[in-house]
């Protein structure tokens, strides 16, 4: 099982293997049900929401199912009720949002590419303590933003509820990819919101 078409491994569209060849879901009876089994076996956390008539664009290949109404507490979507026969069209594929999948901005800056740095993660924004906000955590986002190198580190008040903690050894695709933690209060105790201004 996979997402594909999404952000991060934890958004996307449903694809499962089946006989050495990838397909999609159906999003015929497609509903939070369905998207937590999916969520879960892939520990993504929980599903935030479960989408269809492919908003994360169209797959290709095989629809191995189409009318999935898993209960809930199956460890595998193809452990779920389902048919095989369907009358679907990759128009028509099923997708999920889980709760750790993480997206970020910059907000308050001239740009996408500078200001305050926020993570929507767990249905919620949050913003990051700067305890541990050095050159390689601000060089993975920069990049991952497509907006070069970073140049400075601006601080922040920290106003959103959440709070999130990254610690990057080595350059890394995403912030997703280094430890991370949230919500726990000692590390980011006294810290301020992180926040980066990049070359692009």
């Amino acid at each position: 099982l996979r997402l594909a078409g999404g952000r991060s491994r934890c958004e996307g569209r449903v694809e499962m293997e089946q006989a050495g060849e990838w397909g999609t879901v159906c999003d015929d009876a497609w509903d939070l049900t369905d998207a937590n089994v999916v969520c879960r076996q892939l520990r993504c956390g929980w599903a935030l929401h479960a989408r269809d008539n492919a908003s994360f664009g169209r797959g290709s290949g095989l629809i191995l199912r189409d009318d999935v109404s898993c209960e809930g507490h199956e460890d595998h979507l193809w452990d779920c009720p389902a048919t095989q026969k369907h009358d679907c069209s990759h128009k028509e594929d099923a997708g999920v949002v889980c709760s750790e999948h993480q997206q970020w901005q910059l907000s308050g800056g001239r740009d996408g590419c500078a200001g305050r740095v926020e993570v929507f993660f767990r249905g919620t924004w949050s913003t990051v303590c700067d305890s541990t906000w050095y050159e390689t955590e601000a060089s993975v986002l920069c990049h991952m933003l497509g907006c070069g190198p970073p140049v400075e580190r601006p601080s922040f008040n920290h106003t959103l509820p959440g709070k999130m903690l990254y610690e990057c050894t080595s350059p890394q695709p995403s912030l997703a990819h280094c430890k991370w933690t949230y919500n726990k209060s000692a590390p980011c105790h006294q810290s301020r919101a992180a926040g980066v201004i990049c070359n692009g």
